[in-house]
C-alpha cells in the first residue's frame, strides 16, 4: 500500500527487545520512519535500520527536548508518535488510512488511546485503563512540550482536535524489577524538575503519597480487573510516586546541612 504524507518518529534507547514490532507495524504508513536513538548498547540501531529506520544519535536531554528534536529530524509535516515498547494494531493502521483518505484530514490533532498490556497478556483488558494524548498532528500546529519529564504535544489555540477509534498496545513491563528501575530513575528527573522549577511540596505528603496512589491506580486506573499482576503494578505506581516526594523532601533537608559541612573552619590557622 501507498505511504502517506506522514513521518513516524520514535525515541529508543536498548530497546532491541521490543522495537522490531512497533517498526513493522507502522512501517508501509510512511516513506519516512525516524528512530532518535541516545545510546543504545544491545543492537536497536541497527535492527531498526534493517527494517528501513532512518537511525540518529542524539544524547538523552530529557523527554520533551528529546521528542522535539525528533520532530525536526522529519521529513513531513504531519507526524505520528510512537514509543519503542508501542505497537499500532491492524485495525487502528486502517484508521489512520482513513483520516488521511480525502486528502487534508478534517482535524491538525488526533488524540489515540493507549492500553497496556501486561505480561501474559496477549491483547489490552477490556477494562484497562486507557490514556488519550494526541500523537497524530501538523508539527506547524502543535509541539512536544519542552519539558524533560512531560511529554506531551501541545497545540495552538484554536487548534482542534479529533479522536481515532481503537488503541495503540502498550508493552511497558518487561518485569517488575525492570518496571520500579525505570519509575526509579524516572522519579530522579521529577526531583530535578520541581527543584528545577522552584516548586515546593508539603512535607506531609510523604505520609499520604504511597497508600494513595497505590488506591489510584488500583481503583482509578483500573488495574483491580488485572489480578494478582495488577495490584504487583499498582504496588509500582505507588512506589514510584512515593520516592518522587520522598527524594524531592530529600533535597530539600540536605541542603542546608550540605552548606554547614561546606563550611570554613574558623579555628584552622592558614598556612605559611
Amino acid at each position: 500500500m501507498s505511504a502517506l504524507p506522514l513521518s513516524v518518529f520514535i525515541i529508543a534507547r536498548n530497546e532491541a527487545d521490543r522495537i522490531g514490532a512497533t517498526i513493522r507495524a507502522v512501517r508501509d504508513l510512511t516513506d519516512d520512519l525516524v528512530v532518535v536513538d541516545s545510546g543504545s548498547t544491545d543492537g536497536t540501531q541497527e535492527l531498526a535500520a534493517s527494517l528501513g529506520a532512518r537511525v540518529i544519535h542524539n544524547a538523552w536531554p530529557g523527554y520533551g527536548p528529546q521528542k522535539r528534536f525528533a520532530e525536526e529530524q522529519s521529513r513531513h509535516v504531519w507526524l505520528l508518535n510512537l514509543d519503542a515498547d508501542e505497537v499500532v494494531p491492524p485495525d487502528l493502521v486502517e484508521r489512520i488510512r482513513a483520516v488521511f483518505a480525502g486528502g487534508e484530514p478534517a482535524h491538525p490533532a488526533w488524540r489515540i488511546g493507549i492500553a497496556e498490556i501486561f505480561p501474559g497478556e496477549s491483547r489490552p483488558h477490556p477494562w484497562a485503563y486507557t490514556l488519550t494524548p494526541v500523537r497524530l498532528y501538523r508539527k506547524d500546529r502543535g509541539r512536544y512540550s519542552p519539558s524533560t519529564v512531560h511529554d506531551r504535544v501541545e497545540m495552538q489555540p484554536g487548534a482542534s482536535e479529533g479522536r481515532l477509534a481503537g488503541v495503540i498496545h502498550h508493552f511497558s513491563v518487561r518485569s517488575l524489577g525492570d518496571q520500579l528501575d525505570k519509575l526509579n530513575r524516572y522519579s530522579d528527573q521529577q526531583a530535578d524538575d520541581l527543584a528545577a522549577r522552584g516548586v515546593e511540596i508539603p512535607a506531609w505528603r510523604v505520609f499520604v503519597e504511597l497508600p494513595g496512589n497505590f488506591l489510584k491506580a488500583y481503583f482509578g486506573r483500573r488495574h483491580c480487573v488485572r489480578g494478582v499482576y495488577g495490584f504487583l503494578t499498582a504496588m509500582n505506581y505507588a512506589i514510584s510516586r512515593h520516592l518522587r516526594v520522598a527524594k524531592h523532601y530529600e533535597r530539600r533537608i540536605a541542603t542546608p546541612q550540605a552548606a554547614v559541612l561546606q563550611r570554613p573552619d574558623p579555628n584552622r590557622s592558614e598556612a605559611g
